[in-house]
C-alpha cells in the first residue's frame, strides 16, 4: 500500500476524531472549570513575600483559611503564583506559628508572655522616646527642618496602596526622613 503524508494525516485525524466521539473524550473535559471550595467565602489579598504584589484568592470557611490560589483577574500575576505564593496557605495554617506576644527585657535570657495592650504601649513609648531624643528642629545653617534622623521605617509587600499611604503620612508626621518600601530595595 502506497501512502502519502497527506493521506496518513487524513486517516490519523479521522481515527482520532472517531475515537473521541465514541468515548466522549473532548466533549466536555472535567477540568475545564475550576471547582470552588464549597461553602467558603472568597477573599482577595496580596502575597506578602516579595515586592511584586501578586493577587491571591483566599477561601475562608468559619473564620479559617481553607485554600489559597492565584487571582486570575489580578493585573500583575493573572492567576500565576511562584512556589512561595503557592504555599501561602501554610502561613495561616501552621501549628508552629506564634499565637502569643513574647517579650525579652534588655539583659534577660528568657522570653515572657505579655498582653497585646502592654506590648503596643511599650512600642509606642519606645518610639516616642527615640524620636524625642533625636528630633531636630533646625539644621546647622539655622533653617527649620523638623526631622528625625534616628528612626527609619520600611513598608512590606503585603501592604496595599491605602495602608502604605497611611503609614507614610504617619511616618512623615513624626518627622522621619528614612522611609522606604520593600519593592524599591
Amino acid at each position: 500500500m502506497d501512502i502519502s503524508r497527506r493521506s496518513f494525516l487524513k486517516i490519523a485525524g479521522g481515527t482520532l476524531a472517531a475515537a473521541g466521539i465514541t468515548t466522549g473524550i473532548g466533549v466536555k473535559p472535567a477540568f475545564a472549570q475550576p471547582r470552588k471550595i464549597r461553602y467558603a467565602q472568597e477573599v482577595t489579598t496580596i502575597c506578602p513575600y516579595c515586592g511584586v504584589g501578586c493577587g491571591i484568592i483566599a477561601h475562608v470557611r468559619g473564620g479559617k483559611v481553607v485554600n489559597t490560589e492565584g487571582d486570575p483577574d489580578h493585573p500583575i500575576n493573572k492567576g500565576a503564583l511562584c512556589s512561595k505564593g503557592s504555599a501561602l496557605y501554610q502561613i495561616a495554617n501552621n501549628d508552629k506559628r506564634m499565637q502569643k506576644v513574647l517579650y525579652r527585657a534588655p539583659g534577660a535570657d528568657a522570653w515572657k508572655e505579655v498582653e497585646w495592650e502592654w506590648a503596643l504601649d511599650k512600642i509606642a513609648r519606645n518610639i516616642k522616646k527615640t524620636r524625642d531624643a533625636g528630633f531636630e528642629t533646625a539644621n546647622a545653617a539655622g533653617e527649620v527642618v523638623n526631622r528625625c534622623l534616628n528612626l527609619a521605617a520600611i513598608g512590606g509587600a503585603a501592604l496595599d496602596n491605602e495602608e502604605v499611604y497611611c503609614l507614610t503620612k504617619m511616618n512623615r508626621a513624626m518627622g522621619l526622613v528614612y522611609v522606604e518600601h520593600q519593592a524599591r530595595i
